[in-house]
């Protein structure tokens, strides 16, 4: 099977271990997996702040790079429902503003076939066990856009329950929101700050070492936040945690430092709010 390798902008910019991870995960799965370099921003920034003409050409754009592949596969919930959720919509308003059907038929034919790595992992390949070990506690925050826009629902979680060594602990008030939401942390950033100390003082008390989640944009809220009020948690994509392997980078103590690492100082130089008080 061959797919396409949907990064996104943060995880470009910021995280590009997590897409080395989803390459190095599906290609021990024995899927073939490609990289169009033509690729560029899926428009949710520029969708959910009121710019919706201007998300337009990157909604063209994306069917146009992706659009000869049978699957997209994306590391974030976040972009997965901009074209899952939101690109349907796109089409529906510009047929009501009268311009047509043109950019619905465009990008039809993509939404379908774009999946969040876990469910392309349980739905299409399968599996729950992908054959990873990475011998640490974890706890699993599901994101908003993960869990209310394309339903994961288990999905995660039984991944993560299938990989040898890990021991997953249970959330306190895990479908709370963490507080990131995009630029709602910029123009809310003391009730941004607040939700993400809830967040992590929910995390601390499970005892786990890692909190895990499926979008990288949160995680660096997050992160930053653990930074901040000095927890010692590290917060780690699950596509570095599926792609762990004994002989694997990640599946060390101090592989996994470095990369949780860099989320939460990205997370702590990204973010404009004050630490809240307690």
């Amino acid at each position: 099977m061959r797919v396409a390798l949907f990064l996104t902008c943060v995880n470009d910019t910021l995280y590009p271990d997590t897409g080395r991870a989803v390459v190095d995960l599906l290609t021990r799965l024995g899927v073939e997996v490609d990289f169009p370099m033509g690729q560029t921003c899926c428009g949710q920034a520029h969708y959910n702040t009121g710019y919706r003409h201007e998300a337009e050409p990157l909604a063209r754009r994306f069917a146009e790079v992706f659009g000869a592949y049978e699957a997209i596969v994306t590391p974030s919930g976040s972009c997965g429902a901009m074209v899952r959720e939101l690109y349907p919509r796109m089409g529906e308003r510009a047929r009501a503003e009268g311009r047509g059907d043109t950019l619905a038929r465009t990008l039809a034919p993509v939404v379908p076939r774009t999946y969040e790595l876990t469910e392309f992992l349980v739905d299409v390949l399968g599996v729950t066990d992908v054959g990873a070990y990475y011998p640490h506690t974890v706890t699993y925050h599901p994101t908003c856009h993960g869990l209310r826009s394309l339903g994961l629902g288990d999905r995660p979680r039984r991944l993560l329950e299938a990989v040898r060594g890990l021991e997953l602990r249970e959330l306190p008030g895990a479908e709370e929101c963490c507080g990131f939401g995009g630029t709602f942390a910029l123009k809310n950033p003391d009730v941004s700050a607040a939700m993400g100390a809830d967040k992590v003082r929910n995390a601390e008390s499970t005892g786990a070492e890692v909190l895990c989640a499926a979008d990288n944009s949160c995680l660096m809220h997050i992160g930053g936040t653990m930074g901040r009020l000095r927890t010692g948690m590290r917060p780690v994509h699950i596509a570095e945690i599926l792609a762990s392997t004994e002989a694997g980078p990640a599946s060390t103590e101090a592989s996994a430092d470095a990369g949780s690492g860099a989320i939460a100082e990205a997370g702590t130089r990204a973010s404009t709010a004050e630490e809240p008080t307690a």
